[in-house]
């Protein structure tokens, strides 16, 4: 496995993450067992960073990972966790809440959950426009000096609030949607990480199986997929994604290589400050990810590649309208596809 550095830490990952969120549901009924075997058979691979958030089913993903790792697995993890969204029973999102006492009360849980003493990595999922980041962030160093937390993340958020949170306590990395058709964290925001040693975990790097390969048009969607309510794969905008996939897929069978194994390469590629975090939630799919490690691209790739899909050529927003409004990535100084 290839290792990069997690920001200005000292500490080294794995070239990429897992990122577990789809164990838990947002794609559809997902299987216990074939999830667990997915987390062993990464860290078999040499994959040492996971993530997942609290909110990530209703503590259902933490408890699975907490399940996973049991049995002296926990050591060769680094655990990255989200914290700060609220749901209800139903599982409706009803708001964010980063105040200083639900920081402590969400690390506490989150703690509990996974089975571990300390998460080598914690981030708001969000920043909370009704509290400071400097207060959100004050209290995570609290816990990283008591030793509950190793290193403060960020996520989806924009230039400013990166270097104001940074100004209170070193950022090992920022969390953010970055594949071929979401590419606005390029602008401003990639300035600030790389001013300050700033990693960035990408997740989102096959846009949710759009540029996978894997996806066909008017393939049904399983109960609970939140791809359902996301504009790139509405009924106006799905046929127009998919070939974009479809032409970055003739790319890639020149070089003998899968759709998703090229887009994986491409985000790589971007830098050393780049962890792009993939989303298999089955073994089969780790399989094929982990092949994008033997990819090398060439100049004359990348721009067969900026052809096939360029910047900005995706249809429709990245997320529904409601969940846009929460993006501080997408305001002034963030980021824009």
């Amino acid at each position: 496995m290839l290792t990069r550095p997690l920001g200005a830490t000292g500490v080294s990952t794995s070239a990429f993450g897992l990122g577990c969120m789809g164990m838990s549901g947002a794609y559809g009924p997902s299987d216990r067992q074939e999830s667990i075997a997915t987390i062993h058979a990464a860290q078999e691979a040499g994959i040492t960073l996971i993530d997942t958030g609290d909110f990530y089913d209703m503590g259902h993903n933490e408890m699975l990972i907490g399940e996973a790792l049991a049995g002296g697995r926990r050591d060769r993890a680094l655990l990255s966790v989200k914290f700060g969204a609220l749901r209800d029973p139903a599982g409706a999102f009803v708001g964010y809440d980063a105040r200083p006492q639900a920081v402590k009360n969400f690390l506490t849980y989150s703690l509990r959950r996974l089975g571990t003493d300390h998460i080598d990595i914690y981030r708001p999922a969000r920043l909370d426009p009704n509290v400071p980041v400097e207060e959100t962030i004050g209290t995570i160093a609290e816990m990283v000096k008591a030793g509950y937390v190793r290193h403060i993340g960020l996520s989806e958020v924009g230039a400013e609030t990166i270097r104001r949170a940074a100004a209170v306590h070193p950022i090992a990395d920022l969390q953010i949607e970055y594949s071929l058709v979401s590419r606005g964290v390029e602008d401003e925001i990639l300035k600030a990480t790389r001013e300050l040693g700033i990693s960035i975990t990408a997740y989102g790097v096959l846009a949710r199986g759009l540029i996978s390969g894997h996806w066909q048009q008017g393939q049904a969607m399983d109960k609970g997929d939140f791809r359902a309510m996301t504009p790139r794969f509405a009924p106006e905008n799905i046929a127009h994604n998919l070939a974009l996939g479809e032409a970055l897929g003739a790319v890639a069978a020149e070089k003998g290589i899968t759709t998703a194994q090229l887009a994986i390469a491409w985000v790589l590629a971007q830098g050393q400050d780049i962890l792009p975090l993939i989303g298999a939630r089955r073994r089969n799919r780790l399989s094929e990810a982990l092949g994008a490690l033997e990819v090398t691209l060439t100049a004359e790739d990348l721009a067969r590649i900026e052809k096939a899909v360029p910047r900005g050529a995706a249809a429709g927003e990245r997320y529904a309208p409601a969940q846009m409004a929460h993006l501080d990535s997408e305001r002034r100084g963030g980021a824009h596809a």
